[in-house]
C-alpha cells in the first residue's frame, strides 16, 4: 500500500516538493517547483511553500489518494535546531532565530518539521544501507553536507562554508553556481569540487561520498573526481533527495 507524505525542499534558487511514498521514496505526484521568492525572506518563502502544499494536496485528491500522515517535512539551507534556523545560506538573514516550524505550520494547517537540507538528503540516501561513514554533498546554489554513521544521522554537519586555499567561504568558489556566475566550464568546476572533496577526505576519511543537488543529474560528465580515494556515487534520488528525506523525517519524528 502506498503511503504518501509531503516533502518540500527550499533552496536559494528554487523550491521543490512532491508527495512521496514513505517506504520507497518514489514520487506519487508530479514534482512541483517554483523559483525562490526574491530576497528569500520568511514571508515570501512561507507563502510559496503554502501554495505548493495546496497544489500537491489537490493533486492527491484528484487521484483519490489520502496522505499517510498530516505532517509535512520542509528543508531550509540552514543549521536548524528545534525548528529554528541558526544560520542562513542563500536565504535572507531574518530567518535566523525565527520559529520556522511554527510559521510553516500556521501557513499549511499541518504540523511541519523543519530540517537542514543536506541532513534530509542524507536520511534519504542512507537507506542504501552503507556501513561506516557516508557523506552526502548537495551541490547546487551552495554546498550542503550531511553525514550518516552506521545508519545514524549526525545533524547539522555543515561543511560547505569552510575556509580553504584562501577562500573564506568555499561554497562561493566550489558550488556549481560558479559555472554561471564566473563563466567557467563544467571541467573547471569539477577540479574545484575535487580539491574540496580531497580536503574533506583528508580530515574525515568517509567510506562513501554521495553527490546530490542540481549537479547530480550530470554526474556522468564529471565523475570520477581526481585524487579522491573514497567511492563517489550520484544520489539515488538525484535532486529529489531532500524532498524524500524531509518527508521521511516528518513522518518518523512528529
Amino acid at each position: 500500500m502506498q503511503r504518501p507524505v509531503i516533502g518540500i525542499d527550499v533552496g536559494g534558487t528554487g523550491i521543490k516538493g512532491a508527495a512521496v511514498d514513505f517506504a520507497t521514496g518514489s514520487k506519487l505526484t508530479s514534482r512541483h517547483r517554483v523559483a525562490t521568492p526574491s530576497g528569500g525572506t520568511p514571508v515570501g518563502i512561507v507563502a510559496a511553500v503554502a501554495t505548493m502544499v495546496a497544489g500537491i494536496r489537490a493533486e492527491l485528491a484528484d487521484s483519490g489518494v489520502e496522505p499517510a500522515a498530516d505532517a509535512i517535512g520542509i528543508t531550509l539551507p540552514s543549521v536548524v535546531r528545534d525548528g529554528i534556523p541558526r544560520t542562513a545560506a542563500n536565504i535572507d538573514p531574518s530567518w535566523i532565530g525565527a520559529d520556522a516550524a511554527a510559521l510553516f505550520t500556521a501557513a499549511t494547517g499541518s504540523p511541519c518539521l523543519v530540517v537542514n537540507d543536506a541532513d534530509a538528503a542524507a536520511v534519504a540516501e542512507a537507506s542504501q544501507g552503507q556501513s561506516g561513514m557516508t557523506m552526502v554533498l548537495t551541490f547546487g546554489t551552495g554546498i550542503g553536507s550531511g553525514c550518516v554513521f552506521e545508519g545514524a544521522l549526525i545533524p547539522n554537519f555543515e561543511l560547505g562554508h569552510l575556509h580553504l586555499d584562501g577562500h573564506e567561504d568555499i561554497e562561493i568558489y566550489a558550488a556549481p553556481k560558479a559555472i554561471e556566475r564566473e563563466g567557467i566550464t563544467l571541467e573547471e568546476w569539477a577540479d574545484r569540487a575535487a580539491r574540496y572533496m580531497r580536503h574533506l577526505e583528508l580530515v574525515l576519511n568517509p567510506d562513501l561520498f554521495v553527490l546530490g543537488g542540481s549537479i547530480s543529474k550530470a554526474s556522468d560528465q564529471y565523475l570520477p573526481f581526481a585524487g579522491v580515494a573514497a567511492p563517489i556515487v550520484p544520489a539515488r534520488f538525484r535532486n529529489n533527495a531532500g524532498i524524500v528525506g524531509a518527508a521521511r523525517l516528518a513522518t518518523t519524528t512528529l
